[in-house]
């Protein structure tokens, strides 16, 4: 016999399922990018459930594309290889020497490890990396930075390809410098720049914090929506974020300016938190938006 409280358990699980209908409506056929990164990527157990995530929402119909840092991997080859890691701005320096030990990680471990997470469900992700198909394009942004670059060409044609194929592109952010040699770009830029010219619908960005706060030591100035122009003024003010969290702010603003309805900064630490923000009427994070429609 099913118990009075398993019973109820059902109730609560058609309510949510329910509730989800007209954010399911919403994102049908949509594409959102997702930049993944930070402790959600480290730990085996989130890696798998924001995998799961992601598997769900392509079943419900919309087209994901995953676009991938890998920092703290990256940190960890570095130094076990005797390299000094330098950051500046919120952004890694990149010197030639160091540029083979970034491919590496990021297309050659990290990259597999989450086209794997995905594939444990069926074969749905394939990896591929801003060189390839001439997806990325970029400078370096100055001397200072060595190979770290700036994006200054998006070719979405590989990604629409895949998208039109049915599959989940997952990507690394390594990309084709215009001088012909390959560039380290930040993925938080680039992830802002593909939604812009995949016309996305969403941008989201997990990151190991719940969003941007007002004031960071203070855990209940959680800044739930702000204009591109707010994020803006936000960044040059005395309260701005971490050097971190500067270019996702930024990247978030761009995405929407150009032409991206929503862009979101998440905690990808805390359990499908994607999931949480697409299709139910809690919403987590810090979103950058200029419009105020719910749906």
């Amino acid at each position: 016999m099913i118990s009075k409280q398993r019973i109820q358990d059902f109730h609560e699980k058609a309510a949510t399922l329910t509730e989800a209908l007209p954010w399911i409506k919403s994102a049908w056929g949509k594409v959102i990018v997702i930049k993944y990164g930070g402790a959600a990527m480290s730990d085996p157990v989130l890696r798998q459930q924001v995998a799961d995530d992601i598997v769900l929402m392509k079943f419900v119909g919309v087209h994901p594309v995953v676009v991938h840092g890998g920092g703290s991997e990256v940190t960890r080859y570095q130094e076990a290889l005797g390299h000094e890691v330098v950051f500046k701005d919120g952004m890694r320096v990149t010197p030639p020497e160091v540029l083979d030990i970034v491919k590496m990680v990021l297309v050659g471990k990290v990259n597999k490890e989450i086209v794997n997470s995905i594939n444990v469900h069926g074969a749905y992700a394939v990896g591929i990396s801003g060189e390839d198909g001439g997806l990325v394009t970029g400078i370096p942004i100055s001397a200072e930075f060595g190979r770290t670059g700036i994006v200054t060409k998006i070719n979405t044609s590989v990604v629409e390809h895949m998208i039109a194929d049915d599959f989940i592109p997952v990507i690394a952010t390594i990309g084709i410098g215009e001088d012909g040699e390959s560039i380290n770009v930040n993925a938080d830029l680039v992830a802002g720049k593909l939604a812009e010219a995949l016309g996305a619908d969403k941008c989201i960005y997990l990151t190991d914090v719940n969003g941007i706060y007002r004031d960071f030591d203070d855990k209940e100035s959680l800044i739930s929506v702000l204009t591109p122009d707010e994020a803006k003024a936000f960044m040059d003010s005395d309260d701005a974020a971490d050097g971190g969290m500067i270019p996702k702010i930024k990247a978030c603003a761009d995405a929407v300016r150009g032409g991206v309805r929503r862009a979101h900064i998440l905690n990808g630490t805390v359990a499908h938190s994607v999931i949480l923000e697409v299709y139910t009427d809690v919403g987590v994070g810090t979103m950058i938006t200029e419009e105020v429609n719910p749906l």
